[in-house]
């Protein structure tokens, strides 16, 4: 396997529903832009990835949202780019389709008390719904990699979940580790940077509580709702 030098992954720009949460009850989540601010942030995650390249090309996948778009758009990668692939499998989340903000409110409130890597929203996913798509798109991922002519960088324009579960998969990180992760900002990147037959990544999540890599369930402290 040709695999590459480094796999980079940038979280959307902030979206306007980032700034306006009742978006979500009228406009359809894929069709959420970005925020004057979030194309700048956008664009500032750009300089530093043209950096990374150091002059390379890079193979991009992207999800089919329009604030991903909008952010690789922003992105301005220019002649560096072999190839744009639509990869559903790095979409968002699945919540709902238009979102009623009393509900999704009540079931935040259930999916922090459950636990978000197993809480399923009604009308959408889990977080381990995205886990077993991430683990397709990986399939996909080897499959391209051992393809000769395979650019030496790959970079996934996606989502703050999306991004970590893509990490947990990759490194078999346990579910309570994840689960102490927060998200990256708007426009933030991290970097699986190739170090011999292995990767590291550049910059660890911020964590809201002290949950070392190696807890499992075995180790959690009981919880009743």
């Amino acid at each position: 396997m040709s695999a590459p030098r480094q796999i980079i992954m940038v979280r959307h720009g902030q979206s306007a529903a980032n700034v306006d949460q009742t978006l979500y009850n009228r406009v359809p989540d894929y069709r959420i832009p970005l925020t004057e601010l979030g194309v700048e942030q956008a664009t500032a995650a750009g300089e530093r990835i043209r950096r990374q390249l150091d002059g390379q090309k890079v193979c991009i996948y992207v999800s089919p949202y329009l604030r991903a778009y909008q952010t690789l758009e922003a992105l301005k990668l220019g002649d560096l780019v072999e190839r744009v692939i639509e990869e559903p499998r790095l979409r968002e989340q699945d919540w709902a389709n238009f979102q009623n903000p009393a509900d999704i409110a009540d079931q935040r409130e259930l999916r922090n008390a459950y636990g978000h890597f197993f809480y399923r929203f009604r009308d959408g996913e889990s977080g381990s719904d995205v886990y077993d798509r991430v683990s397709s798109f990986m399939e996909t991922l080897y499959r391209h990699w051992n393809k000769s002519a395979y650019a030496p960088n790959t970079l996934l324009v996606t989502h703050g979940l999306t991004m970590r579960l893509f990490c947990m998969r990759w490194f078999h990180w346990s579910v309570e580790y994840f689960e102490s992760l927060n998200n990256p900002g708007n426009a933030e990147v991290r970097t699986l940077l190739r170090q011999g037959q292995r990767y590291a990544l550049d910059t660890a999540f911020d964590q809201w509580s002290l949950t070392p890599m190696s807890q499992t369930v075995l180790d959690a402290p009981h919880r009743d709702w």
